[in-house]
């Protein structure tokens, strides 16, 4: 299983070009890396690389583009690696788990270019449900499992509107990742250059945490996501609508 991580929060602009470096050398060449080195291992052996992207795979979030851009690497390098095993013959499964805003430490760890203290925009969900998907991933090969459906849900989003997801992240995404915490807060240190020696789990922010993702659990029962439902209903319109082109096509032909 292949997870590292390091954000920050600000502007496209605001970020030195040494942060987006760091950002990519720890999230895309570190899990590359690991996912590497699994492939080498267990060519012969046969067994499971399970990668963690995000929700933020499928969607850029505001103020979170050079995280964004990582996890969107991740998943590309995943698809690949998933192909070139698959093609050779290669007994390995390789899983993509992408998470939504998930209650851990990350924006106490990230490193801030806001006036004001980050946070997870909600709603959050408990990190023992990745755990869950993880080891579930291991055993029942998937291509990829979401975990949280509340992020899934921006995801789909940006698929069939993305213009209108954009509008809607300028118009609520800043908000909503603005902490009203004491600013004494903004001169903690972050981890994206040196770790932090705390090794805790759960995370500071003071929210209700979702214990459960109905999402993961359908697709653990292999059941159709709803972005499965409606990619299938807009596939039917668009059949129908060519359908009933193809009829007037045919009643206006001399």
């Amino acid at each position: 299983m292949n997870n590292a991580a390091a954000a920050t929060y600000g502007r496209m602009d605001e970020v030195t070009l040494e942060d987006h470096r760091r950002i990519f050398d720890v999230n895309y060449f570190g899990v590359l890396q690991g996912s590497l080195a699994a492939a080498r291992h267990l060519r012969t052996k046969g067994g499971a690389i399970v990668n963690l992207g995000s929700v933020l795979s499928d969607r850029a979030m505001i103020l979170q583009g050079p995280y964004s851009a990582t996890k969107a690497a991740v998943q590309a390098a995943t698809d690949a690696l998933r192909m070139e095993l698959e093609q050779e013959g290669a007994p390995i499964s390789v899983t993509l788990i992408k998470p939504a805003a998930i209650h851990t430490p990350y924006p106490e760890h990230a490193r801030n270019y806001m006036d004001a203290p980050p946070k997870l925009p909600p709603p959050l969900y408990d990190p023992r449900l990745v755990a869950d998907a993880v080891l579930f991933a291991c055993a029942h090969p998937r291509r990829q499992l979401y975990v949280g459906g509340g992020g899934y849900a921006i995801s789909l989003a940006g698929k069939i509107a993305p213009r209108l997801t954009d509008l809607a992240m300028e118009a609520f995404g800043v908000g909503s990742q603005r902490s009203s915490e004491d600013a004494g807060v903004l001169n903690r240190r972050d981890n994206l250059h040196e770790p932090r020696p705390e090794g805790v789990v759960d995370g500071a922010q003071d929210a209700q945490v979702r214990k459960t993702s109905f999402l993961l659990q359908a697709q653990k029962l292999a059941l159709p996501s709803p972005g499965d439902v409606v990619r299938a209903g807009l596939n039917a319109v668009a059949d129908l609508a060519e359908a009933v082109d193809a009829a007037r096509f045919r009643h206006r032909r001399p």
